[in-house]
């Protein structure tokens, strides 16, 4: 709709330089919103203000200006108005609006989509959590948002990969290693000094007890570093698998896993450092190499490889990123925890220094999440074994719940997650709320079937029939959600659609208590139940997107 009142706008413009009415100049930006209040109409543009700011002259009489020149081949338009200093009002005709709902029909799942894409390659990584430790709910937040967002940018048109970057090299995974290596050996009655740098969790335990299972007392005749290089292969491979299936349960699932240690063994960490040394990016002060990511915004140079000869993660984080590049990709997106905001800036000086644009490279960054029982914060630290982990969180409340919650506010906002709320059946459980809805809607179209009611595809009799206040008001809120699409698509903000159907949710709900939907008269009866049909599409759409279910009975 706001397409088609952008492309009249623009065509009356025309017509009036055309006309000399208006001095030539450049057509600015045509912006069309719906209005605070509908007695303003349905939509609203504040063009003939800016355009008047930039001719000098009267933005209310530029309006009428442009009113006389409308043309409105669609047929779209019932009246318009002017307003204030100069805003021009549209009121829709009732039998567009209902029209919206024979589209959504015909459309079904693909009411919504659209190619604004054009096929643009994306690669969008998300949760890579380092394998030392189980999922917790904040990789779970980081899971629904880039999931989500793959989904809805697929939906758009573009080709996307979803990727999980395993960090299967460095510190942490020696620790990990250590960590196992010394419940091994208590299990085994070695005395042992437990370090408070370790992982903490029972689940080391059942590690190094798995280990020993395997093994018997094997790894006590190695030396410790071989002992702990094997600890930590067994733990990382293991604790992978369960993050895998934890991930598959919470409906997530990646086109590639790509392994730091590869990039290593590849060469490809060192190919990088030397092609930059020679040009003289990367640079040598005192006993270090240096990445002279000043010269692109960053703070201050970043530290590549240390005095003792290691790599920082810095290097790898390059190759990896320069990996992605090559394999073909336009875009890369990172969703990463918003500890990592520092982060930012190398690595946008690095792709840079090899060429990319900037705006290549795009960051989420998940906020924190508050898990709350009784009202109560939960502590967590992965690092002391004190979490809630995702596969805790599933059980409890459901994959659904859980998924939708984290997307209820803006990812760049800490949530607060209520495992009370979302074990609700009640309309305060937000996931619960707007998939009643659904499954309503399934009650009805049961409930009509067994009156002998069948027939429910659209007829030209809606346009007599779906027109009282209600009926438009609904349609008009169903309508906008190709546009809700698009903008969380652009914006990457998947939150926008559970905003969305949160309102339409509400809106349903204040149409079935105003308009009854199954009366003694038939036609009536089959055409609000195909605009019930049509709601019900939206919603399925909608939490398809966020990889919710849509349930036929609750």
């Amino acid at each position: 709709m706001k397409t088609a009142l952008k492309s009249i706008l623009v065509n009356a413009l025309n017509s009036a330089f055309e006309a000399g009415e208006i001095p030539a100049g450049a057509i600015p930006d045509v912006e069309v919103e719906v209005p605070r209040q509908i007695t303003y109409g349905d939509f609203s543009t504040n063009i003939a203000l800016v355009l008047a700011s930039q001719l000098k002259t009267q933005p209310r009489k530029l309006a009428e200006t442009i009113v006389r020149h409308l043309n409105d081949s669609t047929g779209i338009i019932e009246k318009t108005s002017i307003a204030g200093p100069g805003f021009i009002n549209f009121h829709i005709h009732a039998h567009t609006w209902i029209r919206v709902v024979q589209t959504i029909l015909e459309k079904a799942g693909a009411y919504g989509a659209c190619n604004i894409g054009n096929g643009k390659r994306i690669q969008i990584e998300f949760v890579s959590s380092n394998p030392t430790g189980p999922l917790h709910v904040g990789h779970g937040r980081g899971a629904a948002v880039g999931d989500s967002v793959a989904n809805i940018l697929s939906y758009c048109g573009y080709d996307v990969q979803k990727e999980y970057y395993i960090n299967d090299s460095g510190r942490q995974i020696e620790t990990l290693g250590r960590s196992v290596f010394l419940r091994y050996q208590a299990l085994l009655g070695e005395t042992t000094f437990f370090p408070d740098d370790c992982y903490q969790g029972e689940y080391i335990r059942d590690i190094a007890r798995k280990i020993q299972e395997e093994k018997g007392a094997s790894l006590l005749d190695e030396s410790d570093e071989h002992a702990i290089a094997s600890c930590a292969r067994y733990a990382a491979a293991m604790i992978l698998e369960d993050m895998k299936q934890d991930l598959i349960q919470f409906g997530v699932t990646f086109d590639n896993w790509f392994s730091e240690q590869s990039l290593y063994d590849s060469g490809r960490v060192d190919a990088v450092i030397e092609r930059f040394r020679r040009q003289g990016i990367i640079y040598e002060k005192d006993g270090a190499w240096w990445f002279n990511t000043t010269a692109h915004g960053d703070e201050k140079d970043r530290v590549v490889v240390r005095q003792n000869g290691q790599t920082t993660y810095f290097a790898s984080d390059i190759a990896y990123h320069y990996n992605k590049f090559d394999r073909g990709f336009e875009t890369v997106i990172d969703v990463w925890g918003a500890d990592h905001h520092g982060y930012i800036p190398r690595i946008s000086a690095a792709i840079e220094a090899d060429g990319h644009r900037r705006d290549q490279f795009q960051v989420i960054l998940v906020q924190l999440v508050n898990l709350l029982r009784g009202g109560v914060q939960v502590a967590m630290s992965t690092r002391a074994g004190e979490f809630v982990t995702l596969k805790d969180v599933m059980a409890e409340v459901g994959t659904d719940a859980a998924r939708f919650i984290f997307l209820t506010r803006h990812y760049d906002s800490p949530l607060d997650f209520d495992l009370d709320l979302a074990r609700k059946k009640s309309n305060e459980n937000p996931v619960y709320y707007v998939q009643y809805v659904h499954a309503r809607i399934c009650s009805m179209i049961r409930k009509a079937a067994e009156m002998g009611i069948h027939d429910l595809s659209w007829n030209d009799h809606a346009l007599s029939i779906l027109n009282t206040p209600e009926d438009i008001q609904i349609i008009r809120h169903i309508a906008r959600y190709p546009e809700i699409v698009q903008l969380s698509a652009i914006n990457l903000e998947p939150h926008r659609i559970t905003y969305f159907l949160m309102e339409l949710a509400a809106a349903f709900h204040a149409y079935y208590n105003r308009q009854r939907v199954i009366t003694d008269d038939l036609p009536e009866t089959q055409m609000r139940l195909v605009l019930m049909l049509a709601v019900r599409q939206i919603i399925r759409n909608g939490l398809t997107l966020l990889g919710v279910s849509a349930p036929e009975s609750m």
